[in-house]
């Protein structure tokens, strides 16, 4: 497979990036620095790199890094600082998402292609109407209206819900929501459900982002787990007692 990962240079792109070439698949990734990338990565032969910032990218070079490929995944996020958290691009996983289904698109492709986005367990699946308490809701509420990074993750999920829907002829999407995302050196067994078990704000569980990698890779090559989940917003969790 022919896949293009977005957001690779990111603390969970990079593991997504190193476990689909592990595998065997030839990878394409755009990020601004080849050089931030581990050198295990950035050398590898089935690697193909281009060096821009997405969004400055124009519509057709953006369909040339599409144009093959069976799959695109989507780890992009906002830099935990303040510029990264108010400064521009504030709708970036949106606007991204945006462009590159249009990309897609642009080659009017014979077998529909994937968009597997990383969200968050922060914002709900609308078409199951997710039940969440007062508490949370007000919470969310405010992390809507003070963090624009927070209001893009909900954005990108609603696009891709309402934009390419169930049933779309060239493009099919599974938005992957871990709960709190920590660091570990190897996968561990995880936990998937259609909908959150916990609070995403008072009762948060752990994910590993390996773990959020491993299951992107599986969902992008393995046809009966993407059966499973397209079209879906499927939860991640560390299988463990306490998360």
């Amino acid at each position: 497979m022919t896949i293009l990962v977005v957001g690779a240079s990111g603390a969970t792109g990079h593991l997504l990036t190193r476990e689909l070439l592990a595998r065997g698949h030839e990878v394409r990734i755009i990020v601004r620095s080849r050089e931030r990338l581990p050198e295990d990565i950035r050398e590898h032969a089935a690697l193909t790199v281009a060096e821009a910032s997405l969004l400055d990218l124009s519509g057709a070079e953006l369909a040339m890094q599409v144009a093959g490929c069976d799959a695109v995944a989507s780890c992009l996020g906002h830099n935990l600082t303040f510029r990264g958290i108010y400064g521009s691009p504030r709708r970036l996983v949106t606007e991204a998402a945006r462009r590159l289904i249009e990309a897609i698109r642009s080659h009017k492709p014979e077998r529909p292609v994937k968009y597997v986005l990383m969200n968050t367990t922060g914002v709900r699946n609308r078409d199951l109407r997710e039940k969440i308490s007062f508490a949370q809701k007000v919470v969310i509420f405010l992390l809507r209206t003070l963090l624009p990074p927070h209001a893009d993750n909900e954005e990108a999920a609603d696009f891709l819900r309402t934009r390419i829907g169930q049933i779309d002829a060239e493009i099919e999407w599974a938005a992957v929501r871990p709960d709190g995302l920590i660091n570990a050196d190897q996968p561990s067994p995880i936990e998937v459900h259609p909908s959150p078990t916990r609070s995403a704000i008072f009762n948060a569980g752990k994910t590993s982002r390996v773990n959020v990698a491993h299951f992107m890779a599986d969902l992008v090559t393995e046809p009966e787990l993407w059966a499973e989940w397209k079209g879906k917003m499927p939860v991640v969790y560390n299988r463990s007692d306490d998360a």
